[in-house]
């Protein structure tokens, strides 16, 4: 990167001075306080100024600003004292923040001026950024669409998490697939986050129930770490409000090192308390398959729920201290807790023994105000995800909470016993704790429904499920309790930010950017689909994203990939249900049909680029089979001179937020083809649509809405419905089913050893037979295939129409204004946490 001068801009400019600036507006100023933080806030040896040092004083500059608007919003939230709501979740996945943060305050233009002047493009710069490692799937994407969301709409809100120091993993590809190494984002530092050394709270696990004279009880003894607070500052969308992302370290204290052991040589055992509260925070779902594995997660969750609930106590005890006249029956009217699905359950176990056991309430009053406190969102219907705790493992590592636990169990099912009987023989399922003697468990996803005030799922169809299957009898005693709050997507982040061309696009025939916070004037284009200008236009945008794509993908894969072919894109987390074994299986029998074909055959084919990507968790070997076959196959076919001008297939490793950036707004087809009645609803089917991308998919989740919402004819549907699986499962089971030809072809193919020598056969294994644990095609890959081939001919013939193509991309993205956060958030707001805006003037 050369400056003005043609030079490698590696030194200080010289003709800008360095000034302090926190409010600068102007690129010079900008620039003056940029070269303030590269000389007084250095992290680097002095003189240096390469493209990393460049990146860290840019964000400290932005990050001054940011501090300023986060003061402001917080001495506002604590004048007007308004209810907050507190956000738990286990992950977030942030993405870079350096545009995101630039764009939501307006000052792409000032910054990319002030860096121009530096010697420096902002997107070089931007390039730099490590992802924040801190989620892995939707779940955590979801959770940060909602922290940009809270403070678009001036909601009092925070969200609280762990900072992971090497999140889930780092994805690389090698001939033996995916192999996994730590993640490296907080290697060197992270500029973003602001470490509060007075925010510092203990968290006890291990220990023994006391019982005082007066019969109280209290949790002593064991093992205490502390959980020191680092707040990442979340800026709204042209508004000042600023609110914060509060992570928690794990630590122990000078006086937790034993000095004579380490003195004595026995240095593991002197430093085992801070060895141990270093492990909490290491990854992000560490391996659960071992005892100790076990422990570790429950340690993470206990702990993400004790240093927020001390938290927001000790906030809640200042006010009361300051006016003098609260009571704990107000907590409810100050505090909404929401759990993001089941990680965060311990919330309710440990907020009843902190009222009770520190704050002195009795059972009553404590169970009133935590049952009006917390809410829980369903994200599963899974019965894998719904979280259950060996009894012996909680009575071990949380003796009170066990007995809180039991206690809340046991008056739950007393009130059953009085006042339903017809569910008397549903006890046994209803209860919190099964009892079972070969393996007692904790069902924390019962738990959370017994105390909650509210629980929502994340699509109509997958709310529906919960209601009608899975919690049933549970609505039966509390109909008002369940609610639906379909999912959404940021539409900064997810189409302004990551797609300006076609955003000014939009803004251009919308005659208004007022869409960026009201996406339902999306709407307004349809007017416009068949308009051939608007085509061109939109056209230009798609391939300009697709080029950029394409660089992309031959940087980090060194394959290569022909910008005019159409674009297929698959990327979320590896799982079976998620069905990626159906997408390569149908991309295998495609290349075996081009190989079959006369050169001139091929000719009349649509060139396609299949790309897949995501991370199979580390243990989860079938997952991790299916990563290597797409890259086998991709090997081939890309190397196969007869075909790969109509067919390439790439794996593209180490998917996270800023691959997504790049892959979506260049998509053209997208793939969401979860076996019906499994996917609770996909949120990157959403981002897919905004872009104006088509959809092949089965009726899962949100694609149920989003296929109402953008039109059943830009929409391509093939496979079974929810209610038609238990049955197709039965008929498999009872010897029924008869695989489609080409479902045969291409796993004999497979088979034949075309693709390599590896043994593909326990993958394919678990799509024979009729039954047994990992055989007889759960997901239902064979029945769907035929339908899922259809529909790909269809798409097919859809893309030769480039009009109609257009159009029904135009139309995609009109349809998706039901699909952003705000609109989902504004319904938590009002409907299950009852908090208002609280703007900063």
């Amino acid at each position: 990167m050369a400056n003005a001068n043609g030079k490698a801009a590696t030194s200080l400019p010289e003709k800008i001075s360095a000034k302090a600036n926190p409010e600068a507006n102007e690129a010079t100023e900008i620039a003056g306080n940029i070269i303030y933080h590269a000389k007084y806030s250095p992290h680097f040896s002095p003189l240096k100024f390469g493209p990393e040092q460049a990146l860290y004083a840019t964000a400290e500059s932005l990050r001054d600003r940011l501090i300023q608007l986060w003061n402001e919003t917080y001495v506002h939230f604590n004048k007007v004292d308004p209810k907050q709501t507190y956000y738990l979740s286990m992950e977030y996945l942030q993405g870079r923040a350096l545009t995101n943060a630039i764009g939501n305050l307006n000052l792409q233009g000032p910054y990319a001026d002030a860096l121009r002047k530096l010697g420096y493009e902002l997107e070089e710069i931007a390039e730099q950024e490590k992802d924040a490692a801190l989620g892995n799937g939707g779940l955590g994407r979801l959770a940060s669409c909602f922290l940009d969301s809270m403070a678009t709409l001036n909601l009092p809100a925070w969200g609280y998490g762990l900072r992971y120091r090497h999140g889930l993993f780092k994805q690389i590809i090698t001939k033996k697939g995916q192999e996994e190494i730590p993640e490296d984002w907080l290697e060197k530092f992270s500029p973003w986050e602001i470490v509060r050394h007075d925010v510092v709270f203990p968290v006890r696990f291990f220990g023994k129930v006391q019982i005082n004279p007066d019969g109280s009880r209290k949790w002593v003894g064991g093992d205490v770490v502390q959980a020191l607070a680092y707040d990442v500052p979340i800026p709204g969308y042209n508004t000042k409000n600023t609110i914060s992302l509060r992570l928690w370290e794990a630590k122990a204290r000078a006086e937790d090192l034993d000095l004579f052991q380490f003195n004595e040589g026995e240095y593991e055992l002197a430093a085992q308390l801070h060895s141990r509260a270093q492990q909490i925070c290491t990854v992000l779902y560490p391996g659960d398959a071992t005892e100790n594995g076990k422990l570790l997660r429950l340690k993470q969750q206990f702990f993400l729920c004790s240093a927020s609930l001390q938290d927001i106590i000790s906030r809640f005890h200042e006010r009361s201290t300051a006016e003098g006249s609260r009571k704990w029956s107000d907590f409810p009217s100050k505090v909404a807790v929401q759990m993001n699905d089941t990680h965060p359950t311990l919330a309710i176990p440990e907020l009843m023994r902190l009222l009770m056991d520190d704050n002195g309430l009795g059972w009553d009053e404590a169970w009133d105000v935590t049952s009006r406190t917390v809410a829980y969102t369903n994200h599963t219907v899974l019965p894998e995800a719904l979280e259950k705790w060996s009894q012996s493992l909680m009575w071990k590592l949380l003796p009170r909470h066990m007995e809180i636990i039991e206690e809340i169990d046991k008056r739950f099912v007393q009130t059953i016993r009085d006042t339903r009987v017809d569910l008397e023989d549903k006890i046994s399922s209803l209860s919190i704790l099964d009892n079972n003697p070969q393996k007692p468990v904790v069902r924390m996803a019962n738990l959370c429904v017994v105390s909650s005030h509210t629980v929502n799922g994340v699509a109509q169809l997958h709310s529906d499920i919960l209601k009608a299957e899975l919690f049933a009898d549970y609505v039966s005693i509390w109909p008002n309790k369940f609610q639906n709050k379909t999912n959404g997507i940021t539409p900064r982040r997810w189409l302004r930010f990551c797609s300006p061309e076609l955003s000014d696009i939009i803004t251009k025939w919308l005659k208004t950017d007022k869409w960026i916070t009201d996406l339902d004037l999306l709407t307004g284009l349809r007017q416009f689909a068949d308009n051939e200008e608007l085509q061109s236009e939109w056209a230009s945008a798609k391939t300009a994203n697709k080029k950029r794509l394409a660089q992309y993908i031959e940087r980090v894969t060194g394959v290569s990939i022909d910008p005019t072919s159409l674009f297929d894109i698959q990327v979320k987390r590896i799982h079976e249900y998620k069905r990626q074994l159906m997408n390569i299986l149908g991309v295998i029998y495609r290349f075996k049909k081009l190989k079959e074909m006369k050169p001139e055959e091929r000719k009349k084919t649509v060139p396609r680029t299949v790309m897949i990507g995501g991370k199979a968790f580390a243990t989860y070997t079938n997952a991790k089979r299916i990563v290597k076959l797409v890259n086998d196959v991709g090997d081939v076919v890309n190397s196969d001179p007869e075909v790969n001008e109509y067919l390439k297939v790439v794996f593209v490793p180490n998917y996270n937020v800023t691959v997504a950036e790049m892959l979506i707004p260049g998509s053209e087809l997208s793939q969401h083809i979860s076996t019906a009645g499994m996917e609770a609803s996909g949120t990157s089917n959403m981002k897919f649509a905004l872009n104006g991308c088509l959809i092949i998919g089965t009726l899962d989740g949100a694609n149920v809405e989003i296929r109402e919402e953008v039109g059943e004819e830009n929409f391509f549907l093939f496979g079974a419905t929810a209610d038609q699986v238990p049955r197709l499962r039965k008929e498999r089971e009872d010897g029924l089913f008869k695989p489609d030809p080409r479902f045969e072809e291409a796993k004999q193919f497979v088979k034949s050893g075309v693709f390599g020598s590896y043994d593909y056969g326990p993958l394919l294994d678990s799509l024979e037979g009729n039954t047994g644990f990992g055989r007889g095609d759960y997901f239902l890959v064979g029945y769907d295939f035929p339908s899922y081939m259809d529909a790909q001919a269809k798409v097919d013939e859809a893309y030769k129409d480039r009009k109609g193509w257009l159009k029904m991309s135009i139309l995609s993205t009109a349809g998706s204004g039901k699909f952003s956060s705000d609109r989902t958030i504004a319904q938590y707001a009002k409907e299950i946490w009852n908090i208002e805006a609280c703007p900063v003037p």
